[in-house]
């Protein structure tokens, strides 16, 4: 019998049929590969190998995407910051940078003497008003690295960046009408915020970001043990934590009630709210109060929860008087925030976002706005609200290529200017 058949299929040894080439369908693949082994400059390696490059591509697109955004930020930081007369290197290790490093190099008892808080004053205790996660991971690029502190500061940032945007990338794709083009556009969004700058800054909003939007992803993908572990890491760089745990036991509570997901659910909450009872437990056997973090921000800097009657007055106050770009920046992205977090309620209420995306973003909205504190640092303490601009992201990955690229390009160029203005201008702590 010939190797084809009347209607076109393909024989091997033993009569049974064999799998047809794509290139030509009467062809089976065995023949196939053995005449591309004959074409001169052709061999399997070359064949095999190139989808997986295309992978490896694909799969550092993220990456890319945020460092490209993070150095147009560093070459106009650098450029306003000589015409200022400063160092680059000197801005990006700037305020509460001193602290990180500080407590990298020396641990809580080693911090250099020169720190203060922001009144001046220093005590044994004021150290501890910083959460250890970030200083620790520096500490730890330091020791694997042999980098001076300050470069393995900005490393540990970058990693904790990078590892943010993939998880960024892969929230875009869960979230309904999410897609791999929502996830990219959301990583310049992440990249180019505000103050975006801190994405590039011995500060901790990257490696807090990483650790919350990696608990956000297992979450939605229904992995609670996963989720609450990391929400647990988040705790040991900032207390903006609390608003993961509140997404962790809202879905937690759905499913509950839904019978799902047997008691990984029920362990889920305890453990994201472990890394905060773990450093407040410590504080409290060094201060001596079970509110001894809390009474170190209110003593030192003056942050607490006063329900938004500081943040008011300071709006109205800016507004009114229009006294630096800052200020009324400031307010104007604060009030931003609270128009995308009523259209995120909108469409969770749609169906349109998961529920525990909004608690999160409304958490990290009423932490901010309902504290009293340096007003300065509102736009900053912003940043990990990045699940605001999920609706953002999937409406501009629906426009047509030219528009989608005219705004993104916008966010980065503003992004770049107001971060270095920030830095290298305003004269106040951010």
């Amino acid at each position: 019998m010939s190797a084809t058949g009347g209607d076109g299929g393909a024989e091997v040894a033993g009569g049974r049929p064999g799998p047809l080439s794509a290139e030509h369908p009467t062809e089976p693949l065995g023949r196939v590969h053995a005449r591309r082994r004959a074409l001169p400059g052709v061999t399997p390696r070359a064949v095999s190998w190139a989808p997986s490059w295309a992978a490896v591509g694909r799969a550092l697109l993220p990456a890319a995407v945020f460092v490209g955004v993070r150095a147009v930020g560093i070459v106009v930081l650098a450029m306003v910051a000589t015409r200022q007369g400063t160092r680059l290197g000197e801005e990006l290790g700037s305020w509460d940078g001193q602290w990180f490093l500080g407590l990298a190099q020396g641990g809580y008892d080693g911090v250099p003497a020169g720190l203060t808080d922001a009144y001046g004053h220093r005590s044994g205790e004021t150290p501890l008003a910083f959460f250890p996660g970030y200083p620790a991971t520096v500490a730890v690029v330091r020791f694997l690295t042999g980098l001076p502190l300050l470069p393995a500061a900005l490393t540990a940032t970058t990693l904790a960046g990078i590892a943010a945007a993939h998880g960024v990338a892969r929230l875009g794709e869960l979230v309904p009408g999410g897609s791999r083009r929502v996830g990219l556009v959301l990583v310049v969004l992440l990249a180019s915020t505000p103050m975006g700058v801190v994405f590039s800054m011995a500060y901790s909003e990257a490696l807090f970001c990483a650790a919350a939007v990696w608990s956000l992803v297992f979450l939605l993908r229904r992995q609670w043990i996963a989720a609450g572990l990391a929400a647990a890491a988040a705790w040991l760089v900032r207390p903006t934590a609390a608003a993961l745990v509140a997404a962790v036991g809202l879905a937690a509570l759905a499913a509950v009630d839904a019978r799902r997901d047997g008691l990984r659910p029920w362990l889920a909450a305890p453990l994201a709210a472990a890394g905060l009872l773990g450093y407040l437990g410590y504080v409290a056997t060094r201060t001596g109060s079970l509110t001894g973090w809390f009474a170190l921000q209110q003593r030192g800097w003056d942050s607490r929860f006063d329900g938004g009657r500081a943040t008011a007055a300071f709006a109205a106050e800016a507004l009114a008087d229009a006294r630096s770009v800052m200020e009324v920046a400031t307010v104007g992205i604060l009030l931003g925030a609270i128009a995308l977090l009523a259209v995120s309620v909108a469409q969770a209420v749609r169906g349109r976002l998961p529920w525990p995306l909004v608690a999160y973003s409304a958490v990290v909205l009423l932490m901010d706005v309902g504290s009293n504190g340096l007003m300065g640092s509102k736009a900053r303490l912003l940043v990990p609200a990045f699940t605001l601009l999920l609706p953002v992201a999937v409406g501009l990955a629906r426009r047509t290529p030219g528009t989608r690229v005219t705004v993104l390009v916008a966010a980065v160029l503003v992004s770049a200017w107001f971060g270095a203005y920030a830095l290298a201008d305003w004269p106040y702590a951010i």
